[in-house]
């Protein structure tokens, strides 16, 4: 399982694979009428989008630390891990690495109240239009599965953010 694992997480080829997998799978279920040739094109699409994307950001992220991609993969299980390199230039490495991810979740911490009130607000649209139309099964599942989700990102993101004070703290020591 270890292999697999690290497998997906260091390979865009496995990422593609999981992604386009998972892209026919949700068109089958959900474009049940339309032709099983139409599913792989769509499937198809949505992985070369996706894995675009992953691309530049790992590019990104590689040039920000100034490590290649599988480097800034490794460094990344480390710092899950709290392990702190002893190589000074490894060390540096993931000092910026570090700091690169910290910016990122505070810019993108800005927008975190708007994302969770506009979840929210459409968690309490599909109460009123459940309330209206009769039926609230459906509409109280999706408001339970929408504050699991939001509070879920919450948590993620507030234990990402200690993993990360905590790297850069343990960092800066020279020990």
């Amino acid at each position: 399982m270890h292999t697999v694992k690290n497998w997906f997480s260091h390979s865009l080829a496995g990422q593609a694979l999981v992604v386009f997998v998972l892209g026919m799978g949700f068109s089958a279920v959900f474009r049940r009428n339309d032709h099983p040739g139409l599913w792989v094109v769509q499937s198809l699409l949505y992985s070369v989008v996706i894995i675009g994307v992953l691309a530049a950001q790992r590019r990104r992220t590689a040039r920000a630390t100034g490590a290649d991609p599988r480097t800034v993969v490794s460094l990344n299980r480390r710092i899950r891990h709290g392990e702190v390199p002893r190589d000074p230039e490894e060390r540096a490495m993931m000092r910026r690495l570090v700091d690169d991810q910290l910016g990122k979740m505070e810019r993108g911490g800005r927008w975190l109240p708007y994302w969770l009130g506009f979840m929210g607000l459409s968690a309490v649209g599909m109460l009123v239009l459940g309330a209206t139309t009769g039926s609230l099964v459906f509409p109280l599942v999706f408001t339970v599965a929408v504050a699991a989700f939001c509070l879920w990102i919450l948590w993620m993101r507030r234990r990402a953010m200690e993993i990360h004070h905590h790297m850069r703290s343990a960092l800066r020591d020279p020990s």
